[in-house]
């Protein structure tokens, strides 16, 4: 857990900036050197993660609606294996068979393989290797000019699989042939679930993407969804994260929540959302440049998630996702914002709260509080859906123009307009019950929280960034007596405001040399922040979460 972090890592596709292919055992993204020694023992690794029951009141649901979550959990579960073999290029059973130990084995259940996604993809079993920059979606010696060099049109598009043929060549096959047998198996459950729910808005969704999983066609059924925000029971589920993808960032991972609808939560922040076009005006831009930031009109739901299954349930859990991802969707429609709120406590009992009592300054403990922990990611989910169209100088879209650095400076968009959009609702006194003190000071300890996932997440690589931009700024300091975090009020208020600016700047010139120069300068782990993210292993905090769920859990096999 002390390892630096380097951020050349985090790049979606390292051949961007780099023409010489001798280089890639140098700069290949999540690759480790085996030779190393390891570093932590299968125990300790395990030791990482607390359980974590996923239940909900269903006490209220019909037979038949509890039919319909039965159907849909076995429908997650094709999901999963689709997911093995994404990450693996390999299906589960045969990647299991890598582990020497049942220690092992466990270990690559939570990591849907050998690779540990907390340490850097850090292979934890001797002998397998690297974790291929592509994953299971191309040939594990995939490079660069051959796939460019490739003529099929759909090797760009976001459910494709790149194979490689008998004669060497490489060639595209559709997510919907190349998962065929699991599809039509997760389609089969979703139309059988649509039969019986008596919801027609939700059984409608249901039959769209049971179509989408038999054609790769998923906007229909995700612009459906957008719309069908007051189902009891939801889910979502299909190709939709790409981090998994780190040769070029454009392969869809699949993956599926389902879910259970908090209403009192859910309408409690609905409000909130009324308030974003003057957030949007307070911005210190021009109008001119104001109209490539985009600001929809969020779709919150606070949830407790029931079943987490592929790229969610891998590694570090989401608490909360902002969905879909398809930007035509995003400007057409806006987006929903899923709060997941029993996940949110687990991590705040488990995690947050501990580091807290360890490493925030007792006088301001008591600012640390489930209440405003849940606030400030509901305040994130919003801040990462803004979306800044293109580049106001010419350089096209902002994804093209930061290239490899795109992930990480997004991401750091999102950690610093989460405490501008929360700033401004303080100031307007829109929230109730957290001050504006207890979102810093939550902020400060979450960032202490997220840094120990590392560079295999970007919001791992953003969350340091911000970190030692807030810190070098003066917005929080460290007392070296007490080994302890405060942050400075005023301070930190002022920072906020700049670095929104900045890094909104960055965007709208999609300014590759300044994010460069970032991630350069803020991208590394000091030896001070070192030693006191191994404080935080040395107290038995664990990292994250793994969860017990399933049908007997929720009482559905009774």
């Amino acid at each position: 857990m002390i390892k630096k972090l380097t951020f050349g890592l985090i790049a979606a596709s390292v051949m961007f900036i780099s023409c010489n292919n001798n280089k890639d055992a140098k700069i290949q993204v999540g690759h480790e050197d085996t030779t190393k020694p390891v570093k932590l023992s299968i125990s300790e690794r395990l030791k990482q993660y607390a359980e974590f029951t996923l239940t909900s009141d269903l006490s209220s649901l019909s037979s038949k609606d509890k039919e319909v979550i039965s159907l849909l959990i076995d429908a997650c579960k094709e999901i999963d294996e689709i997911f093995w073999i994404q990450s693996t290029g390999k299906i589960k059973d045969s990647t299991l068979t890598l582990a020497k130990t049942p220690e092992e084995k466990e270990y690559c259940y939570i990591n849907y393989g050998p690779w540990d996604r907390i340490l850097d993809n850090e292979p934890f079993i001797e002998g397998v290797g690297k974790k291929p920059i592509g994953a299971g979606f191309y040939p594990h010696d995939i490079k660069y000019f051959p796939f460019i060099d490739m003529k099929f049109e759909d090797k760009l598009s976001m459910y494709t699989v790149i194979k490689r043929a008998e004669d060497g060549s490489l060639y595209t096959e559709p997510y919907h042939k190349a998962y065929e047998s699991y599809l039509k198996k997760a389609a089969q459950k979703l139309e059988k679930a649509a039969l019986l729910t008596t919801d027609k808005n939700f059984s409608k969704f249901l039959k769209l993407r049971a179509q989408s999983f038999l054609n790769d066609n998923y906007y229909n059924s995700d612009v459906y969804w957008v719309d069908n925000v007051n189902s009891k029971i939801d889910i979502v589920i299909g190709p939709s994260d790409f981090e998994e993808d780190r040769f070029i960032n454009t392969k869809a991972a699949f993956s599926s929540y389902l879910l259970i609808k908090d209403e009192e939560w859910s309408k409690k922040f609905e409000s909130l959302t009324y308030h974003l076009s003057s957030i949007k005006e307070s911005l210190p831009f021009s109008d001119e440049h104001k109209k490539q930031i985009v600001i929809s009109a969020p779709k919150i739901g606070v949830y407790d998630a029931i079943y987490y299954a592929g790229w969610g349930n891998a590694g570090p859990k989401q608490i909360s996702i902002n969905y879909p991802k398809d930007g035509r969707i995003i400007m057409e429609k806006g987006s929903r914002k899923l709060q997941f709120k029993n996940t949110q406590k687990a991590k705040f009992d488990l995690i947050l709260k501990p580091i807290a009592d360890l490493l925030i300054d007792s006088s301001e403990r008591k600012n640390v509080r489930y209440e405003g922990f849940f606030i400030n990611n509901v305040s994130y989910e919003i801040a990462d859906a803004i979306v800044v169209k293109t580049t106001i100088n010419g350089k096209g879209p902002v994804k093209d123009a930061l290239k490899d650095y795109f992930p990480t400076i997004n991401s750091l968009k999102a950690d610093i307009l989460n405490m501008y959009i929360l700033t401004k609702l303080q100031e307007k006194n829109l929230i109730a019950d957290v001050t504006l003190i207890d979102n810093y000071v939550i902020f400060v300890t979450n960032v202490l929280r997220s840094v120990r996932f590392g560079a295999a997440f970007a919001q791992g690589s953003s969350n340091l960034i911000a970190f030692n931009m807030l810190q070098k700024m003066k917005a929080f300091e460290r007392n070296p007596q007490t080994g302890t975090y405060k942050v400075n009020f005023e301070k930190m208020k002022d920072v906020i405001h700049k670095l929104a600016k900045d890094i909104l700047t960055v965007l709208l010139e999609g300014d590759y040399a300044t994010a460069k120069s970032w991630i350069d300068i803020y991208g590394n782990m000091s030896e001070e922040l070192q030693k006191d993210i191994q404080k935080i292993s040395n107290a038995g905090i664990p990292t994250d979460i793994k969860f017990i769920q399933g049908k007997e859990v929720l009482g559905l096999n009774q």
